[in-house]
C-alpha cells in the first residue's frame, strides 16, 4: 500500500521530488468555515526553509506557497485543499556524477531494491524537501487547535553532547539553533560550525511540547496518542529514536519513582503533581503538557571521502557535493512541531465523535 498519506479523518497525501518541479500536499477533511490564508501558511514554511543562516544548508528556496483548492474567500470548504510550493534552486548537475552510486547514509539502495527505478536528484522522494507538504497542511491544523487554546512548541535540547538545562520559550526563535538556553545555543552553533569546517555533520535531539490539550483525547488500543505520534515522527527522515515524557530513563528507575500522584488543585480540578508520563495514560491525554523527544541522526551527506559501491557493486571512493545542513536539528523542529500538530487535530477531530 503506497505511503505518502497520513491521518484519518484529517487527511494529508503529500508529492513532489527534490528537484522536481514541484512539492505539495492535499489536505482532506479539514472543516468548512475555517478562517485560513496564504500567510498563516507560509509563516510556518519560513521557519523550514533551507538557507536561513550559516549552519542550514546554504541552498535558497522562497518555498512561496500556492492555494490551489479548497479555500474561498479567505475560508475552507470542506473540500480538498491542494497545496503547492515550486522548486527555485535546484542545481542537478551535482549528482549526475553519483548517479549509480549508493551514497552511506542514505536511501538509493533500498529505493531500488523496491522500485527497480529513482530519481537520483538530491534523493528524489525520500529528501527532506518532501517535509514542505508536511509543515504547509500543519498550518492548518495548527489554526483549528490553536482555536481551542492548544499550542505546540519545538525546541533544540541537545546537539552532540551539549544538552540545553534552561527551557526558557522566549529564546527558542532568537537564536539559530532554536535552543530554549541562550548559554548553550553558543555551545551548539561553534560545535556545528566545527564540525561543518570538518566537513563533517553531528545529531542531536529535539523536544516538543504542547500546552493547552484537555484530557480524554486518545484512542485505545491500536490508535493510541503516543502510538500515532511515534508513527508521524518516525516517518521523517534521519529520525533514530522516539520517547514520550520520561522516555528510556524510567527504565532505570522503581514505579514509585516514576508514577504521577494525582490531587485536585484550588480550582477543584484533578491534576497530577509530576509528568513523567509526558500528558499521556493509556495513550489518552490526562491534561498535563505533552511532551515528547526525538533522537536526529547526523546528516548523511557529507564532504569527507567515504568508501561505497555502485549499483553493480563496484568499489567507490564517494565525496558528496551539494549543499547540506551539518545538523539537522535547527530545520528539525518546525517539522516535528508540523507532525505532532497533525496527530493532535485528527485525535481533537474523533473526539468529537466519542460521545453522545
Amino acid at each position: 500500500m503506497p505511503g505518502n498519506s497520513f491521518g484519518n479523518l484529517f487527511r494529508i497525501t503529500t508529492w513532489g521530488e527534490s528537484h522536481g518541479p514541484a512539492l505539495g500536499v492535499v489536505v482532506d477533511g479539514c472543516p468548512a468555515g475555517l478562517e485560513i490564508s496564504k500567510d498563516d501558511i507560509q509563516f510556518e514554511l519560513d521557519r523550514r526553509r533551507p538557507g536561513q543562516s550559516k549552519i542550514t544548508t546554504q541552498r535558497k528556496e522562497p518555498d512561496s506557497v500556492d492555494i490551489l483548492s479548497g479555500v474561498f474567500e479567505g475560508k475552507t470548504l470542506g473540500t480538498p485543499i491542494s497545496l503547492m510550493v515550486r522548486n527555485a534552486d535546484v542545481i542537478s548537475k551535482s549528482y549526475e556524477d553519483i548517479k549509480d552510486t549508493y551514497r552511506p547514509g542514505h536511501a538509493d539502495y533500498t529505493y531500488d531494491a523496491k522500485y527497480g527505478i529513482r530519481d537520483y536528484r538530491g534523493g528524489g522522494r525520500s529528501s527532506a524537501r518532501e517535509t514542505v507538504g508536511r509543515v504547509a497542511a500543519a498550518a492548518i491544523a495548527k489554526k483549528i487547535l490553536g482555536m481551542q487554546g492548544i499550542v505546540t512548541r519545538g525546541f533544540v535540547r541537545q546537539v552532540g553532547k551539549i544538552v540545553a538545562k534552561k527551557v526558557d520559550f522566549d529564546e527558542i526563535e532568537k537564536n539559530i539553533v532554536r535552543c530554549p538556553d541562550a548559554k548553550k545555543a553558543e555551545e551548539m552553533i561553534k560545535l556545528i560550525e566545527d564540525v561543518r569546517k570538518e566537513g563533517d555533520s553531528i545529531g542531536g535531539t529535539v523536544e516538543v511540547v504542547t500546552t493547552g490539550l484537555p484530557p480524554g483525547l486518545g484512542s485505545p488500543v491500536f490508535n493510541k496518542i503516543d502510538a500515532d505520534l511515534a508513527a508521524a515522527l518516525m516517518s521523517l527522515g534521519g529520525i533514530r529514536g522516539f520517547e514520550v515524557g520520561m522516555g528510556f530513563e524510567a527504565s532505570k528507575r522503581k514505579g514509585s519513582r516514576v508514577n504521577d500522584v494525582m490531587y485536585k488543585d484550588d480550582e477543584g480540578k484533578l491534576r497530577f503533581k509530576t509528568n513523567n508520563s509526558g500528558g499521556l495514560l493509556g495513550g489518552i491525554t490526562n491534561g498535563e503538557d505533552l511532551v515528547v523527544r526525538i533522537a536526529i541522526k547526523p546528516t548523511s551527506s557529507i564532504s569527507k571521502t567515504q568508501h561505497t559501491v555502485d549499483k553493480h557493486g563496484r568499489p567507490k571512493e564517494l565525496k558528496v557535493k551539494g549543499r547540506h545542513d551539518p545538523c539537522l536539528c535547527p530545520r528539525a523542529v518546525p517539522i516535528a512541531e508540523a507532525m505532532v500538530n497533525l496527530v493532535l487535530v485528527d485525535h481533537l477531530l474523533q473526539s468529537r465523535i466519542s460521545r453522545i
